[in-house]
């Protein structure tokens, strides 16, 4: 299992995703971008990559970047063995790694502002997994994942959607 940090964005998360990028490797970390950038995408397919590698035991985390988080988040957590966190603030981000070893984090680059997203991410990457009593809590997510999960990945090779516009003002 190698030890570098995937990375991947939609559109949403594109700015923050180069922000994040740039403090990975100003501060020694291997990163590698799995793709997303301004152009109008769907997030499931960059989720997709990322968790489907630390799904198969390729690498041992990764950063999903979308507007909330949230989307990424779900899509992540499809994946056997994918404990994926939504982050908002530090003191969550050391806790979902002391607490639920968490191996992907999600972000929302339209959620907290820039100091607050790299101070996350540092957190999230120096905390260390407790161990101890929530270990029992992770063996029952494992013993639910081989109960209700097939042993195939889904990961397109491309994405396969059509190119879509639309103004990011709606949802709000």
């Amino acid at each position: 299992m190698r030890d570098v940090i995937y990375i991947a964005s939609d559109d949403s998360g594109a700015e923050a995703k180069s922000w994040i990028i740039a403090y990975l490797r100003d501060h020694g970390y291997e990163c590698q971008d799995q793709g997303g950038d301004e152009t109008p995408s769907r997030y499931p397919y960059y989720a997709a990559k990322v968790a489907a590698a630390v799904s198969r035991g390729e690498i041992r985390r990764g950063i999903l970047i979308c507007g909330s988080g949230i989307g990424m988040s779900i899509a992540a957590n499809k994946f056997r063995g994918v404990r994926a966190s939504v982050v908002t603030d530090d003191y969550s981000a050391r806790l979902t790694r002391r607490h639920n070893d968490s191996n992907i984090l999600c972000l929302g680059g339209r959620m907290v502002g820039r100091w607050m997203l790299l101070r996350i991410v540092e957190t999230w990457l120096t905390t260390e997994y407790d161990g101890g009593h929530h270990q029992g809590s992770l063996d029952l997510l494992a013993e639910m994942e081989r109960a209700m999960l097939s042993e195939s990945v889904w990961c397109p090779p491309e994405l396969p959607y059509e190119p879509f516009n639309w103004d990011p003002k709606q949802a709000l």
